[in-house]
C-alpha cells in the first residue's frame, strides 16, 4: 500500500510541476508565436492557466492527502515529509493568490482596455496590467521552483 501512495504524491506532484514547466517553455510562448494578434494570445493564455491553476490545485490537494495518510502510518519520528508537505502548501497558496487576485485584477484591466495591444504603454490601466504580468510570472516561476525542490525531496525520501 505504501508503494501505490508513494506513487500517487510522485505522479500528483510530477504533473503539476512538468505541466507549469510545459506551460512556461512551449504554450506561452507559442501562443504568442502563432496566433493572429496579442489580444488573441492573452486569451488563450489566460483560459489555459486557468486550467493549469485547477489541475495545480486538485495535484496539490491529493499530493498533501497522500502525504498524511503516509505520515499516520508512519513512525511519529519520521519528519521527512515535512518539507516537501510545507513546499506544496506554498504552491498551493501563491496559485491561488495568483488566479483568484492577480489573474483576476488583469482579466478587470483586459475588459476595460478592450484591446491590451492597442492600449498605449504609459495608459495607468496598461501600467498597472504590466505590473501585474510581472507579479504573475513571477508567482508561477516560484511555485515551479518550490515544485523543483518538493519533487526532488519526496522522490528522495521515497528512495
Amino acid at each position: 500500500m505504501t508503494n501505490i501512495l508513494r506513487f500517487v504524491q510522485v505522479f500528483a506532484l510530477g504533473t503539476w510541476v512538468g505541466s507549469i514547466f510545459y506551460f512556461s517553455a512551449a504554450v506561452a510562448p507559442a501562443a504568442f508565436r502563432v496566433l493572429q494578434s496579442q489580444d488573441q494570445a492573452g486569451l488563450f493564455v489566460e483560459f489555459t492557466l486557468r486550467r493549469l491553476h485547477t489541475l495545480g490545485v486538485v495535484a496539490g490537494v491529493i499530493f498533501l492527502l497522500v502525504s498524511a495518510a503516509m505520515a499516520m502510518s508512519a513512525s511519529s519520528s519520521d519528519k521527512s515529509l515535512f518539507l516537501p508537505v510545507a513546499g506544496v502548501v506554498v504552491m498551493l497558496v501563491l496559485t491561488i493568490v495568483s488566479q483568484h487576485v492577480i489573474i483576476a485584477r488583469m482579466m478587470n484591466l483586459r475588459r476595460q482596455m478592450v484591446s491590451v495591444a492597442a492600449t498605449p504603454p504609459e495608459n495607468p490601466l496598461r501600467v498597472e496590467f504590466n505590473h501585474l504580468h510581472r507579479i504573475s510570472v513571477q508567482l508561477e516561476g516560484a511555485t515551479l521552483l518550490i515544485g523543483f525542490a518538493s519533487l526532488y525531496l519526496t522522490v528522495r525520501r521515497a528512495s
